[in-house]
């Protein structure tokens, strides 16, 4: 009988695999990403994830997978404004990087109150406006395919050993989630700079870059993009961190159902037009920009807040002004910008397509 080669891989996979502690492989001085007691990590449960989140029988037509949305080479975007569901509908808003996921305060572009990962893999399976992956109703189909699938028959029982069912709505988010949470981005040229203390890992732009964006009197991004993950982060034994303080209207359009941010979710007239603000962790990637799609460049993106942004909502953030950047200013924060870009991460084996033969 002839194995495939994704069977293989799990068979000398299986033969190594502990399902105890997991090596978070991080960078000295880095927290571990806080993990929910019900869903502990192993090697065997992310091994399981992977095969999982690149697997197009998540869909209800085999069209579509997560990564479809959520491309490897894009720091887990899909370089589209809008997402398109597995019937060809589109999503309102375009895909978020998965990049670092399991430090997030909060998921998605517009609600607060979604932080947990293992939820959150639900929406997509299962939403029906719009139509993502398409599994409503499809749902016992689904667990049967992959109950007849060898490489599951092999990753099921390692990633959950003892359970009764194996097969089950609740152990595919788990899987999933395990692995979203080892999506860490911490090898860019501005890592080994800051962090590293390569004074060459970046360029002199880069350098005066970061000035800018660090600065309150001219690019004042950090303001909303702090800390080493430039966004606000949760960690193992950390403080919680309130759902709303990633949340900002930064005048980007006219907003209107479904795309009113936060109001969709707190129905507070105040949270018209907040969205989240994602990590600038490889941000030269994943274009196009903003919640709808409609920055095409990190150029666009500058120019947007040097205007202090486009429109001039009521319930625009007070942080948000007019900027004073030369045209050098600019130039130099998109260099800054593009330092932030983890090579390594869009090409790294533990997160590529395992039903690939590479």
């Amino acid at each position: 009988m002839r194995v495939s080669a994704p069977l293989l891989a799990v068979l000398a996979f299986a033969a190594t695999a502990v399902a105890a502690d997991f090596n978070w492989n991080l960078p000295p001085g880095f927290p571990k990403p806080a993990v929910p007691a019900a869903n502990p990590m192993s090697g065997a449960k992310v091994e399981l994830g992977r095969y999982l989140f690149y697997d197009t029988r998540l869909s209800f037509n085999g069209k579509e997978s997560c990564a479809t949305c959520h491309k490897q080479a894009l720091a887990f975007t899909d370089g589209r404004a809008h997402a398109e569901g597995t019937t060809g509908q589109l999503h309102p808003r375009s895909s978020m990087s998965l990049v670092n996921v399991a430090y997030a305060t909060s998921l998605t572009w517009a609600n607060p109150a979604l932080t947990s990962l293992e939820e959150q893999a639900l929406g997509p399976m299962l939403n029906v406006e719009p139509v993502e992956l398409g599994l409503k109703g499809h749902e016992a189909e689904f667990l049967e395919k992959l109950r007849q699938e060898p490489v599951y028959q092999r990753l099921f029982p390692l990633a959950f050993p003892g359970e009764a069912e194996l097969y089950s709505l609740t152990n595919v988010t788990k899987a999933l989630a395990a692995f979203e949470r080892t999506i860490i981005s911490m090898r860019s040229p501005y890592d080994r700079y800051r962090w590293g203390g390569d004074m060459a890992a970046i360029s002199d732009a880069a350098k005066r870059g970061e000035l800018v964006f660090s600065s309150s009197e001219q690019g004042r991004c950090f303001r909303c993009h702090d800390g080493w993950n430039f966004s606000s982060i949760r960690y193992d034994g950390g403080p919680d961190t309130p759902g709303m303080r990633d949340f900002f209207n930064t005048g980007v359009a006219l907003y209107a159902a479904p795309n009113r941010g936060a109001y969709e979710y707190t129905k507070r007239p105040e949270d018209v037009g907040k969205f989240r603000a994602p990590t600038l962790r490889n941000i030269a990637v994943t274009a196009p920009y903003m919640h709808d799609g409609s920055l095409a460049t990190l150029e666009d993106v500058i120019d947007h807040y040097t205007a202090g942004g486009k429109y001039g909502d009521p319930n625009k953030s007070r942080i948000l002004q007019p900027l004073k950047l030369s045209d050098g200013d600019k130039k130099d924060l998109v260099e800054f910008l593009k330092s932030l870009t983890d090579e390594e991460l869009l090409r790294d084996p533990r997160w590529s397509n395992p039903w690939v033969k590479q």
